[in-house]
């Protein structure tokens, strides 16, 4: 396949029934903080909020964390609720300094997100554009206003948002018409965000989730990696956004994952069945993971392109339908030059 085929290849995929998965990848390429970058400032400052108790379980995991990584520590050792919490807390304030950093070039219209760009190039149905996202940070959803759009997260209010997904969806309509004896409904152009593992701007209040844009001393409402994520995970507001999500995933005609690694068993129970039945998947990411490989040898289906080194030079490997092809000088698997050479040639 020469390098015009591919590109209509690619092009092609953005049609009808289109679902984005955002992993962390695109976060980390937008400059906030990834998973080894989380623990290595967790062991640098976790041991200031613990009593001597939960010091003493720190002590177990903390070697752990740098032998295997943060992941697959909290896999291995769950932490007590004491020291959850805090690890969530630094967690969350960690990531949301340097999301300020980000939101405030934004803002003054010195810095264009890469998933505004793309979001020009997605088809927006009806019912919303459907987005999924392991990320805690906000950048999607920003990105989304950036680009014109509105928002749909299920939660409705500015102050202490509640979770209402009926009315966060009428919130979007912009004229009822009848004709004949059809009610016609005419929504503004949105994105659905669906974030199974949670957001920054979630606490509790009074015993139920609440959204607020601002920073809270309270804890946020994010599911950190381990064994306590499926616990969780079946917790308001979680489960209605991984319901949702599934949801999506189950009626999707075509994926588009980018950044993500296929290694959150939450969303894996739908997105890799639905892959291996054939629906058609591209995938854009630095490196794959070991699972995004399993998925790209075994599935003629699944279209991957990740950074590889071509003749000395930085460039792509492409794999299409399981064959790999060396693209130079082209790093399409990173979203602005996919869109560059791809979208907006």
């Amino acid at each position: 396949m020469n390098l015009h085929d591919l590109k209509s290849l690619l092009q092609r995929h953005f049609s009808d029934g289109l679902v984005t998965i955002v992993g962390s990848g695109l976060s980390c390429a937008e400059g906030l903080p990834g998973m080894a970058e989380i623990a290595q400032h967790l062991q640098a400052v976790i041991v200031n909020d613990l009593t001597p108790f939960d010091a003493e379980q720190w002590a177990v995991l903390s070697p752990l964390i740098a032998d295997k990584g943060l992941e697959a520590a909290l896999l291995e050792v769950a932490p007590t609720p004491a020291l959850e919490t805090a690890i969530v807390a630094r967690t969350g304030q960690f990531i949301a300094n340097r999301e300020r950093e980000i939101v405030e070039e934004v803002f003054a219209k010195t810095r264009t997100l890469r998933f505004t760009r793309l979001l020009a190039h997605l088809l927006k149905p009806d019912s919303g554009a459907p987005i999924i996202t392991t990320n805690y940070d906000r950048l999607i959803e920003i990105a989304a206003e950036e680009a014109g759009l509105g928002v749909d997260t299920m939660f409705v209010g500015q102050f202490a948002g509640i979770l209402n997904e009926h009315e966060s969806r009428l919130g979007f309509c912009r004229e009822v018409t009848l004709r004949g004896k059809q009610v016609q409904w005419r929504y503004r152009q949105r994105v659905n965000v669906f974030k199974p593992h949670g957001s920054l701007d979630w606490y509790h209040r009074d015993g139920r989730p609440v959204r607020y844009a601002g920073d809270l001393t309270s804890p946020r409402l994010i599911i950190t990696p381990g064994l306590n994520k499926f616990r969780n995970g079946y917790e308001s507001p979680f489960d209605r956004h991984r319901e949702r999500a599934n949801s999506a995933i189950d009626r999707a005609s075509r994926f588009l994952v980018i950044g993500y690694g296929f290694n959150d068993d939450h969303l894996e129970t739908h997105l890799t069945p639905r892959i291996r039945s054939g629906v058609p998947t591209l995938l854009l990411t630095r490196g794959l993971s070991p699972n995004a490989m399993k998925l790209v040898e075994e599935c003629p289906n699944v279209v991957a392109i990740q950074h590889a080194v071509v003749g000395g030079s930085q460039g792509s490997s492409v794999f299409v339908d399981r064959a790999e092809m060396q693209v130079p000088d082209l790093a399409l698997w990173e979203l602005n030059s996919f869109i560059s050479e791809v979208l907006e040639p």
